[in-house]
């Protein structure tokens, strides 16, 4: 009698992989900074190589967290582990994290938030928020970001504006990132704004839910992503 094979759970290995990926992918961004650190550029060229490698390599490493964040998500197997945080200090943890990838760009990020601030999240989801938008907004900048946090009637709002060129239409809306057919128009998935938006509706307080917003209202001129945390 035969032995029945087992239905291959194609999701699972493709997470499986992209797991391993990610960790590959972190020892190389490691090495990377080693080797910057050891060989600093010695012109202009050897300067954008450098930030067209640290770019790349984060890009992707950010892309492959939030798929495989996605997909733990989607299985009910993360969910948001909700404390009372200082704001600034979450804020000040991404910034240190993209240091590297920032001074290489030659990007002026400047950091607004009451240190007394506090809120009512999971500080490791909403980090990994704030990464990616900082990471998708090294490229797009031209020189200046702004990172700052404030009390709204809608909860804790954390906002990221840069100089570059805006947000295109069609990404205006947030409920484009929702889990549906759209999340996918234009042909690009936007792993990113799909996982910020997972994250935002993770947080609920009485009535209020979390959400996110994105403007072209920039006080530097260019784009403006918004995560309010009830």
């Amino acid at each position: 009698m035969g032995r029945e094979d087992p239905e291959l759970d194609f999701s699972f290995v493709l997470a499986s992989s992209v797991h391993d990926m990610k960790n590959s992918l972190g020892m190389l961004l490691n090495t990377l900074a080693d080797v910057m650190h050891e060989y600093p550029p010695q012109n202009d060229a050897h300067a954008k190589s450098y930030a067209v490698l640290e770019y790349e390599a984060a890009r992707i490493n950010s892309e492959l967290i939030q798929l495989l964040s996605l997909y733990r998500l989607d299985h009910d197997k993360v969910r948001a582990h909700i404390d009372e945080c200082i704001v600034a200090d979450v804020l000040s943890e991404q910034v240190a994290r993209n240091y590297a990838l920032l001074q290489t760009r030659a990007i002026d990020l400047v950091l607004e938030c009451d240190e007394a601030l506090t809120g009512y999240f999971d500080c490791d989801l909403v980090g990994g928020v704030i990464n990616n938008i900082l990471v998708n907004c090294a490229r797009y900048s031209k020189s200046k970001l702004k990172l700052s946090a404030e009390k709204t009637p809608e909860g804790v709002c954390i906002t990221i504006e840069d100089d570059g060129p805006g947000y295109p239409e069609h990404m205006l809306n947030a409920s484009t990132f929702s889990e549906t057919k759209g999340s996918f128009a234009g042909g690009r998935p936007h792993l990113g704004l799909m996982f910020a938006n997972r994250v935002a509706l993770m947080h609920k307080s009485k009535s209020q839910q979390g959400f996110i917003r994105l403007n072209n209202e920039s006080s530097l001129g260019g784009g403006c992503f918004k995560l309010f945390l009830p």
